[in-house]
């Protein structure tokens, strides 16, 4: 039983489920009546979505629609970072939604301090955009997940390679 047990902690989103929720949110925009003539865009570009729209009122309306549908299909909300509202030609709005890929380095600090001040038999390292956790036993590992799941961290987590 010497051998070790290890995870990644990542913070992605699933990119096929995040063109669903905006093409599903591209038709509700089209089919609502107080949306329907805003001629309001949602283009979806490598790291960001760039909404163009009528005024601030159907901006948040259409954020709303955006959140809903992306909740919908099991992304979270965390992966949206809102941009200022700019305006844009012909008495316009445009805002630009940056899509958070990666765990930063403040924030893989912050959970392998956590990690380090809670699990004495737990390993944590930072590995690039991920933080590695391993330890002899899988119930830490265990443990460990269900404590990081307890925070409300900037940034949406996951587990991958549990092993």
């Amino acid at each position: 039983m010497a051998s070790t047990s290890s995870f990644d902690i990542v913070s992605d989103f699933d990119r096929q489920e995040l063109v669903n929720a905006i093409d599903q949110a591209k038709r509700e925009i089209s089919g609502r009546y107080d949306l329907k003539d805003t001629n309001t865009s949602l283009d979806l570009g490598d790291d960001a979505i760039v909404v163009n729209t009528d005024s601030e009122f159907t901006l948040d309306a259409v954020q709303t629609i955006l959140q809903t549908k992306a909740a919908k299909r099991n992304l979270s909300l965390k992966i949206f970072d809102y941009g200022k509202v700019e305006s844009a030609s012909g008495n316009r709005v445009r805002q630009e939604i940056t899509l958070q890929k990666g765990i930063s380095k403040e924030i893989a600090k912050q959970i392998t301090k956590l990690i380090k001040d809670d699990f004495k038999k737990v390993q944590a390292s930072i590995q690039g955009d991920a933080v590695r956790v391993s330890s002899k036993s899988k119930d830490d590992l265990q443990e460990v997940i269900g404590r990081l799941k307890q925070e409300d961290f900037p940034v949406a987590l996951q587990f991958t390679n549990y092993r």
